[in-house]
């Protein structure tokens, strides 16, 4: 019997007689009650579980080496791309192992920065984490949230930025809420929800939020109310004022459907109303900047991959609107303004490319790229003839380039020194078939010169869902991985937002099953393709990937040697019942409706286990503060596995306390998931390591 066949004691997990009627279908749900985190008995199952777990882990000879080694690869200075709010330059920067990166600011790029806010300091374990902030653009004030343990609910208070002391302002129940400041100076506006029950707030739905003025010096009780909807409880706002001040722009969202409104109001005018200017939820508008009454807009209307338009407020009607920038064959992703020309940010093939345009929609140049990977940044004022951005991939940590927009030149900027070798590895691109003939891109990286004699240890991650790109991009953790012969594919499912809207759509709601038919296409291929087989292939996937994850290993329990998935939606009949799960019904449909209710039962990992069947070796990872997608998820999945899996693999679950969906999470906690998640691997998957 193989090292990872120990046998497992799993911890008893009580059934209950719980049975739901959907449509006039009988549904059990046995575990119910682990519903409730607060509970003496949802507490001991988390205790004992955990306890079973560690102790499986903590036995794994490699785990020790495993997590000394991702320390010294974690130990580099990471900064932020620097930018300039009035007279002042801000930028993050982490010294290695921080928690959390600590806010600099400075008076030029070459000047000694100076602390302006070290979240490390907020709490003794570094789970409390700076969550949002917005500089007023004369550079004197920083509005700042703040989020304990890893929850999404926000405080956020004001900073001087030249005294550094904070000022009386203190605002409460912010959550799906950034913060922006008036050209006065004096204020700004966020959104906030009404101040939940305090016993239940990690739980509770979230419905009626309402839009803010917060003037500064003034209490919270007397913000002003700039707009909501009691008729619409679903609906969400984020307001934005315009970098000359005279407008601000209310983005209307419904849950996490990629389709908004548009509102405005004139702030020249203390009496101006709310206008509604794009009314219907038929599209995804992202505002990009105004020329007087003339409104830019980055959309996906009649165009899947992204367009720029021009709307004239003056003659919104819709057949009056003009294209700038027409769809082309790669996905456009964003558009800045600056030195008065489009800056677009394209995907294609999901990489990214950067175009250059005039006002009127004439290209003018490619931006430069070091290489095929992932480019961010190019933010400023519009009248600014310089920029930065930031250029990683698989093997190139995030390097910070200065642009000049007038010349097209980049100049390196910063240069992050991590204690490994990337020319000792490759990455190549594949495009794989689906169940249905569809092509799917796959990112593949490794050492150079391995040998394809389908023996190499293979982790397989995505995610495929909410309209989300994942492009090439560094992550300590995996190169860790690739260091240990450990290959690592990445594969861009449909469901995403790689190829635009279509591609999206094409894996939402009743054609979900299409993102697990890529998913598993994908281990597929690999195997045909000599690069591993199913006893050395794992998959992963966290949220939205880790419903993808559990629901291909029960699908196809023979495919993987073993499954990791993370915070993932687990129970698709009843996600919509907590916190924001309501708004995930634009994405999956809803359990309610009974026309979506069938493809969601037919797919939802929590109920589609099979007794007595031999499943992947499995760890589960959630957190006991995750008020995004509730630990229920995990929690029951996890005792239902355990009563279903027929086996000697171990089917475990991993519960982080005082940790939310990730956001946040200290640098020491990241480290040791990731130790005790390489480690899971090396035991199940048998990977041997190099003396």
């Amino acid at each position: 019997m193989p090292e990872s066949s120990q046998v497992i004691v799993y911890p008893p997990s009580r059934r209950s007689n719980q049975v739901d009627d959907y449509h006039g279908t009988l549904v059990a749900d046995p575990y119910r009650w682990l519903e409730d985190p607060d509970s003496d008995e949802t507490k001991a199952w988390v205790e004992s579980q955990n306890q079973v777990t560690f102790a499986y882990l903590s036995e794994i000879p490699a785990r020790q080496k495993i997590q000394q080694r991702l320390t010294k690869l974690w130990d580099y200075e990471k900064y932020s791309i620097p930018f300039k709010e009035g007279e002042n330059y801000f930028y993050f920067k982490n010294d290695g192992l921080q928690n959390q990166s600590v806010l600099y600011t400075l008076k030029s790029l070459d000047a000694q920065p100076r602390v302006l806010l070290d979240p490390n300091q907020l709490s003794a374990d570094g789970t409390v984490a700076l969550s949002g902030f917005t500089i007023s653009d004369n550079g004197k004030h920083l509005a700042y949230g703040l989020s304990t343990a890893g929850s999404d609910w926000q405080e956020w208070k004001v900073r001087d930025v030249e005294t550094g002391e904070d000022l009386s302002d203190h605002l409460q129940w912010i959550k799906f809420s950034g913060a922006s400041w008036t050209n006065d100076h004096q204020g700004f506006f966020y959104s906030r929800y009404d101040e939940p029950n305090e016993k239940t707030k990690l739980e509770d739905v979230n419905y009626y939020q309402k839009l803010y003025y917060h003037r500064l010096g003034t209490s919270q009780s007397e913000d002003i109310l700039v707009y909501d909807r009691s008729d619409e409880k679903e609906w969400g706002f984020s307001g934005g004022v315009t970098e000359d001040g005279s407008y601000l722009i209310i983005s209307v969202w419904l849950g996490t459907d990629s389709r908004n409104l548009v509102f405005y109001k004139d702030l020249t005018n203390p009496d101006a109303e709310v206008v509604e200017l794009i009314p219907q939820f038929e599209a995804d508008y992202s505002f990009i900047d105004h020329d007087d009454h003339v409104f830019y807009f980055r959309t996906d209307l009649n165009a899947p991959r992204g367009r720029v338009i021009a709307i004239d407020t003056k003659n919104p009607a819709q057949e009056a609107w003009q294209e700038i920038i027409p769809q082309s064959d790669a996905t456009l992703e964003s558009v800045n303004i600056l030195n008065n020309q489009f800056i677009a940010d394209y995907l294609a093939d999901a990489h990214t490319q950067i175009k250059i345009f005039d006002l009127q929609g004439t290209f003018i140049r490619d931006v430069e790229l070091p290489g095929l990977g992932s480019a961010g940044g190019f933010g400023g004022k519009r009248d600014d003839t310089e920029t930065f951005y930031s250029f990683t991939s698989f093997t190139t940590p995030g390097t910070i380039y200065r642009y000049n927009i007038v010349s097209g030149e980049s100049q390196l900027f910063r240069e992050p020194k991590v204690d490994f070798a990337p020319d000792d590895y490759e990455t190549t691109q594949v495009f794989y078939q689906s169940k249905d003939g569809t092509q799917v891109p796959m990112f593949i990286t490794h050492k150079k010169g391995i040998k394809l004699d389908g023996n190499n240890p293979t982790y397989l991650y995505a995610y495929g869902g909410f309209n989300i790109s994942l492009s090439p991009s560094f992550s300590v953790s995996v190169i860790a991985w690739l260091e240990m012969g450990g290959i690592y594919a990445l594969a861009n499912l449909r469901g995403g937002g790689e190829y635009g809207e279509e591609w999206h759509q094409a894996g939402m709601k009743e054609k979900k099953q299409n993102v697990f038919d890529d998913f598993i296409a994908a281990a597929e291929w690999l195997i045909a393709n000599n690069y591993t087989k199913s006893a050395k292939l794992a998959i992963a996937g966290g949220s939205n990937g880790g419903l993808l994850v559990g629901a291909c290993m029960i699908q196809r329990p023979d495919l993987f040697g073993a499954a990791l998935p993370a915070v993932g939606v687990m129970d698709m009949l009843r996600f919509h019942k907590f916190t924001i799960g309501w708004a995930w019904t634009a994405e999956y449909g809803s359990p309610d409706n009974p026309e979506e209710f069938p493809a969601l039962y037919a797919y939802s990992p929590l109920h589609n286990l099979s007794e007595n069947t031999a499943y992947p070796a499995t760890l589960i990872t959630t957190a006991d503060h995750d008020d995004r997608v509730v630990p229920a998820h995990s929690f029951k999945f996890a005792a239902a596995l355990q009563a279903a899996h027929e086996g000697d693999v171990p089917v475990l679950i991993r519960i982080e306390t005082k940790a939310g969906h990730g956001r946040g999470k200290p640098t020491a906690k990241i480290i040791e998931e990731a130790a005790d998640k390489w480690a899971f691997l090396v035991r199940t998957l048998e990977v041997v390591l190099a003396k």
